[in-house]
């Protein structure tokens, strides 16, 4: 299973609502103010709360109607407001006060992957593969995750040799801080060194993914952090790097560039780690082998561009479980 942050995101919806037990004998949930009259206001609460199986910890907000481009509707904002997050949800209303439609609008002249990766800022991220290459793969990262470690040694080196200039690989951080102690200053770190060197980046991250033992066996979260600043001071000097800038960075710990990573992830949907995007497709969990080169096969024959021939497996290999 891919490793899920301490919430479950509900479907469609209620993203980012507290999905967790309600406490023993909660108190019945009660209508929120809002731009509806308390009557009406009762019903769609209600209404909302069955339908979506909202916790009683979420709020129900209702704005007020507006008119609607709809004959016989009125518009209106619904707002859920958990203890983590509060997302705003456009509804239509019927004018006897009898349907609640929850409405989408698709804009059909826009790629709605394309839009995806416009909110994914790589500028200045260590990359792997051909920075030219029309499909490109962003892959959301925690260097302690196992599931991780597992999608990393399937794309590395056996996928990016299989695609060679076709594709260009580039890792984003989204560490799982509440369950992996160590995961945000590991990004930090390989940070630190990506700034100066993409071959030092790659090295650490394909070390602590195929040896998590030499971090987490340490005692302790400072024996831990010290193993980090450790293996990524090695890690300069192999690449002969600017130790004084790597020492300052490491000793720093700035987390801006991971917590933005993490902002920008959530914006786009990623709330488990591994979640790859492939040319702006989204791809969860440690998916093996064989559906990264389906989905990678897909994505260049929609740019034009011809896949490779894939030898078959060798070995057997069982799909991981998500």
């Amino acid at each position: 299973m891919m490793i899920r942050r301490a919430f479950l995101v509900l479907l469609v919806i209620c993203l980012g609502c507290s999905a967790q037990s309600p406490p023993a004998a909660p108190a019945q949930p009660q209508p929120a103010a809002s731009g509806l009259p308390p009557e009406l206001m009762q019903l769609v609460d209600r209404q909302v709360r069955a339908f979506y199986s909202l916790p009683p910890d979420v709020k129900v907000f209702a704005g007020p109607l507006r008119a609607s481009e709809f004959a016989n509707y009125d518009e209106l904002t619904i707002t859920l407001d958990s203890p983590e997050k509060k997302h705003a949800y456009q509804f239509l209303l019927s004018h006897d006060h009898k349907t609640l439609i929850r409405m989408t609008k698709l804009d059909l002249t826009k790629d709605p992957y394309a839009e995806i990766m416009k909110k994914i800022d790589v500028s200045g991220r260590p990359t792997r593969g051909n920075k030219e290459a029309k499909v490109v793969v962003v892959s959301y990262d925690d260097f302690e995750c196992p599931f991780c470690s597992r999608m990393h040694e399937t794309l590395f080196p056996g996928i990016l040799k299989e695609y060679g200039d076709r594709v260009l690989f580039i890792y984003k951080d989204y560490p799982l801080e509440e369950i992996h102690p160590w995961s945000v200053h590991a990004a930090v770190d390989a940070n630190c060194l990506g700034a100066q060197s993409a071959d030092a980046y790659w090295d650490y991250a394909d070390f602590l993914h195929g040896n998590p033992q030499a971090v987490g066996g340490a005692k302790g979260r400072e024996a831990q952090n010290a193993e980090l600043d450790k293996l990524a001071s090695l890690d300069g000097q192999r690449h002969n790097v600017d130790a004084g800038k790597l020492q300052a960075c490491i000793q720093t710990q700035d987390e801006k560039v991971v917590r933005a990573s993490m902002s920008e992830a959530e914006a786009v949907g990623v709330n488990a780690t591994p979640t790859m995007f492939v040319n702006g497709e989204k791809m969860d969990g440690a998916v093996p082998a064989s559906e990264v080169r389906a989905e990678l096969d897909h994505a260049l024959k929609d740019a034009g561009v011809a896949p490779p021939e894939h030898k078959p497996d060798t070995k057997a290999s069982a799909a991981p479980a998500k």
